[in-house]
């Protein structure tokens, strides 16, 4: 084997045309991807079906024989070169994705998010997975490994396409599977060229992409040549899919809908004496709630408040706020994006709408221009809001947080937990080993101290309640992807 990389695409033209399909006028074989910040056609994706996903199955499935044949060390070794390769063409992928699912190149967006992409992948080859020694009591000698399931059907979202993708695939090539992966429809080039790159390294077979529609996405998790489904997207989507998967007993590693709660303790700004401070420490919330415009499973959603400091949060929140730029994505100023889709520009509004005409108090935002181009909805903080407000129980998936007031922290704690989504949560406090304490109370997959939403590759992650089952990320995360294997004797 050889650490030398292949000719990769070298700009963001070339990328582009490697994975945009022919225009087709009747929209049979290809349909045209628009810039949700600008509306400008940026290319073409082609269209596939029931067909060519029979095909991508049957290459996954002799592919994977062969693969999960090859030493651990082999499998390694590529997936390290495939993470070279994302990096060596990491500034036109992650204009590429700036363009297709609009956030902007800097901040916690498109270049993070490449980034984050070559970082999981390493993370994912060579995280330690040895065989575990279960009993040795001079009468019983029991050991446990992990081999490959199969071939993955991975179903990816809008919000992170490249990297959530990553999440499916690294882990379960890793493993000695292959992967079959269906991106969505609102951010497909943006994951065939991820692939692309990588494709220029792995050995063939090993990752596909098919550009899918519905009805391919429906077929997956019936379908028996596929022995796993990875899922990330809405509650009620990952429903139907554990219903389909049912026949066939498929594993399944759902990562659905959050509404993310953060408690703020009364101490927040103890450490704290001008503005500046309080702001300083309010910039994570605001990052923890509008990361990717807010457009993240694992964003807070929900933010409680004591009443003796709600008002000095309100205000800090609102200077962070006013410092953020929001534009087209690959203007290098900009830390905000549009929304991806109409659909979500029109939930966001829908939920802010409902708080206004419900007496809540606007703190900035909640005034979109629906004439201009593209589905800019601006940054907006809602206080004085009831617990029971469509904002607060709906989980909005956009660039509006809701500011809970509480009075005692079992109404904070209670009111926290009382939905039924547990995908992320925080506390936020100057005393972190208080606010362990008090994370040990709230019901997530995931609680976070002083931060919301700071995933990584080493660190377990997976959702409780109907925000989904199965865990993603370290060692924990590639036994989500292997069948133990138990020998006795």
């Amino acid at each position: 084997m050889t650490s030398t990389l292949p000719a990769l695409p070298t700009s963001y033209a070339e990328l582009l045309a490697a994975v945009s399909a022919p225009a087709d006028d009747s929209g049979t074989t290809s349909r045209p991807v628009h810039d949700p910040a600008t509306g400008t056609l940026i290319g073409h994706v082609p269209i596939q079906g029931v067909d060519e996903l029979e095909a991508d199955i049957t290459t996954a499935r002799a592919a994977q024989k062969v693969w999960a044949r090859r030493p651990e060390s082999e499998r390694t070794e590529l997936l390290l070169a495939a993470a070279d390769a994302l990096e060596a063409v990491a500034e036109p992928l992650a204009e590429l994705l700036s363009r297709e699912q609009g956030k902007p190149l800097n901040g916690p967006n498109a270049r993070f998010e490449v980034g984050g992409c070559s970082a999981w992948t390493r993370v994912s080859a060579t995280t330690p997975l040895e065989t575990e020694e279960l009993v040795n009591d001079g009468q019983v000698y029991a050991t446990m490994s992990w081999k490959p399931i199969g071939v993955v059907g991975a179903i990816g979202p809008w919000n992170w396409p490249m990297l959530i993708s990553i999440w499916q695939i690294a882990p379960s090539l890793r493993m000695g599977n292959t992967v079959v992966l269906k991106p969505s429809a609102n951010t497909t080039l943006s994951v065939l060229a991820m692939c692309h790159v990588m494709n220029q390294v792995l050995p063939e077979g090993l990752l596909t992409v098919i550009a899918g529609d519905r009805q391919v996405g429906r077929l997956m998790p019936t379908h028996p040549g596929i022995d796993k489904i990875m899922f990330t997207g809405s509650t009620e989507t990952g429903k139907k899919i554990a219903e389909s998967a049912s026949g066939t007993l498929k594993r399944l590693t759902l990562e659905l809908g959050g509404n993310d709660a953060g408690i703020v303790l009364p101490d927040l700004f103890d450490n704290a004496s001008t503005e500046g401070e309080e702001d300083a420490i309010t910039e994570g919330i605001f990052w923890g709630a509008f990361i990717n415009t807010g457009q993240t499973c694992a964003a807070l959603k929900r933010l409680y408040v004591p009443d003796v400091i709600y008002d000095r949060v309100c205000a800090s929140l609102t200077r962070v706020a006013a410092k953020m730029p929001m534009g087209v994505g690959v203007e290098e100023q900009n830390l905000l994006g549009p929304l991806q889709n109409q659909n979500q520009f029109d939930i966001v509004d829908r939920l802010v709408k409902a708080a206004v005409d419900s007496g809540a108090r606007v703190l900035c935002g909640a005034d979109p221009d629906y004439d201009a181009p593209g589905y800019f909805y601006p940054a907006t903080l809602i206080a004085d809001i009831d617990g029971d407000n469509p904002l607060v129980v709906e989980e909005q998936f956009g660039p509006a947080l809701p500011i809970i007031r509480y009075s005692t922290l079992e109404e904070a704690l209670r009111e926290a937990n009382r939905l039924d989504v547990g995908l992320g949560s925080s506390v936020w406090s100057a005393d972190k080993a208080k606010a362990r304490e008090i994370a040990q109370r709230v019901e997530a997959g995931t609680v976070w101290i002083n931060a919301h939403g700071a995933i990584d590759p080493r660190v377990p992650f997976g959702g409780i309640k109907s925000s989904g089952y199965g865990l993603e990320f370290g060692a924990e995360g590639l036994k989500h992807v292997a069948l133990p294997h138990v020998i006795n004797g």
